[in-house]
């Protein structure tokens, strides 16, 4: 077995959402599972089969973020994990819930704009994501100052009154 560590291609200013799915029918569950969750929203998603014809499925509102997300999957090569790559203004918070309801969902590795790279495991043809690196080492705890910012942050952004 060998050790891979994959990064996740992206612009610094878009989410990703990663994870583990089990069945063809996720493109299309996903896919109806964002639109409804935020109108208008802008996503690309692409699912690694791992079985079958084990072909990437792609789905999206936007061409160049769909095929960003199929580019990533390309270069992760485990077998039933998706991606989503959120356009611009679009963030995890508003969607997770309606993607971890999907039926199948399996698990969720990360939901981020951070820099992301992939541990992976690969022994044969077959590879398998044992972990993700989101975003890098804490510099220190918040004190008092910082409690007071993060609290008017996110008021400022309206998720809290």
């Amino acid at each position: 077995m060998e050790l891979k560590l994959i990064p996740i291609e992206k612009p610094e200013n878009l989410n990703v959402i990663l994870g583990q799915a089990h069945f063809i029918k996720t493109v299309e569950d996903l896919h109806e599972a964002l639109v409804t969750a935020v109108p208008g929203i802008k996503f690309g998603l692409a699912f690694s089969e791992a079985s079958g014809k084990r072909l990437i499925r792609r789905s999206g509102t936007d061409p160049e973020l769909t095929e960003l997300a199929v580019k990533n999957l390309l270069n992760l090569a485990a077998g039933h994990t998706f991606l989503i790559v959120l356009g611009e203004g679009f963030y995890p918070i508003n969607v997770l819930h309606a993607v971890k309801a999907c039926p199948e969902v399996v698990r969720i590795f990360a939901a981020t704009a951070n820099p992301l790279k992939v541990v992976v495991a690969e022994e044969g043809e077959q590879r398998a994501i044992l972990g993700v690196m989101d975003g890098f080492k804490p510099l220190g705890v918040e004190d008092e100052a910082e409690v007071a910012w993060r609290k008017d942050l996110l008021r400022r952004l309206g998720y809290k009154l």
